[in-house]
């Protein structure tokens, strides 16, 4: 039995909805991306008494508690965040603080894993259902959206990213996505999103994105990306002020592409946006020349993409991902 646990969990990133509207009887579907970097990182080890530290550490105590009573485990514990992902920033922090925990305290305490079931108890993946599969597995995710029956979204397709390339996050560390209650009012305030337009989205992940990574052609999957950030933005950008929710972000993000960048957009409700580089050094140039007319608030920072899951570390042994 261990005596500590720790779990490292992705970031990821939301490329855009399949169905927004669920007119083909499956709400959403997404199309997404784990990173390597930023991560939640979480240690759970026994202790005579209940203490949760670090950021994220409200969040965090409400999953543990929740599931100890779920599980019937009346042991106290030490939970420390060591780091943690953006908190409302569109990087599925809550998801991946949820999961961390749940995981932590199964594995503590030589329960079997059982991800889907701890997303449900702790009401994660209710539209998009990357951040869960973000867990299990790396690579370019494709769920297929919510069929209304409370289960996440199944994965249909999970392709490798390519090692070379690297995607150049955007933040603005001025102000938050659209979360909470805001975040469901603003689903309910949108308009019916158009059958044509769930046609031009599922055109784009299958004859655009997918063919481009199995031949590792990132003009192509630029293009299919920026396609459907466009479409989906579109849709959203009466309740977030345009198509990016951050003018820094925006502004930004036309000058990457401007340096040769490609697949523009913004993840989930922002305020982070991305872009895509063939290289890494290709990258770097890029954000020289976007950053030389940066405002305040505004910075960019280079990662890859993530081909593995979560990492779970007990006692020294690496029980998931590598």
């Amino acid at each position: 039995m261990s005596n500590s646990v720790t779990i490292r969990v992705p970031a990821r990133l939301h490329l855009g909805f399949l169905d927004p509207g669920g007119g083909s009887g499956r709400r959403f579907g997404s199309l997404g991306l784990p990173l390597c970097e930023p991560e939640t990182v979480v240690t759970l080890s026994r202790s005579g008494e209940t203490v949760v530290i670090g950021p994220e550490s409200d969040r965090a105590a409400e999953h543990l508690a929740a599931l100890s009573r779920r599980l019937g485990i009346r042991a106290q514990h030490r939970l420390v965040i060591e780091e943690a992902i953006p908190r409302h920033a569109g990087l599925g922090s809550g998801t991946q603080i949820a999961l961390a925990v749940a995981a932590a305290l199964r594995m503590l305490h030589d329960l079997p894993l059982d991800i889907e079931d701890d997303a449900t108890l702790l009401a994660r993946g209710k539209r998009s259902g990357i951040g869960i599969a973000s867990f299990t597995d790396g690579g370019v995710i494709i769920d297929a959206g919510n069929d209304r029956s409370g289960r996440p979204p199944p994965v249909v397709a999970r392709l490798p990213f390519p090692d070379e390339w690297r995607v150049m996050l955007i933040f603005d560390r001025t102000q938050d996505g659209l979360h909470g209650e805001q975040e469901i009012e603003a689903f309910r305030a949108l308009p019916p999103f158009p059958a044509s337009g769930v046609g031009e989205i599922c055109r784009h992940v299958l004859t655009g994105v997918m063919p481009a990574l199995v031949e590792q052609d990132i003009a192509t999957f630029g293009v299919a990306v920026t396609a459907i950030q466009t479409l989906v933005g579109e849709h959203f950008a009466p309740t977030q002020g345009g198509i990016f929710t951050s003018k820094r972000v925006e502004a930004l993000a036309r000058r990457l592409a401007g340096a040769g960048a490609v697949g523009i957009g913004q993840s989930s409700w922002g305020p982070t946006g991305f872009a895509f580089a063939p290289s890494e050094s290709a990258a770097l140039e890029m954000v020289a020349a976007a950053l030389q007319a940066a405002e305040d608030g505004a910075e960019i920072r280079v990662v890859q993409g993530r081909n593995s899951g979560a990492q779970i570390t007990s006692t020294g042994l690496n029980l998931v991902g590598s």
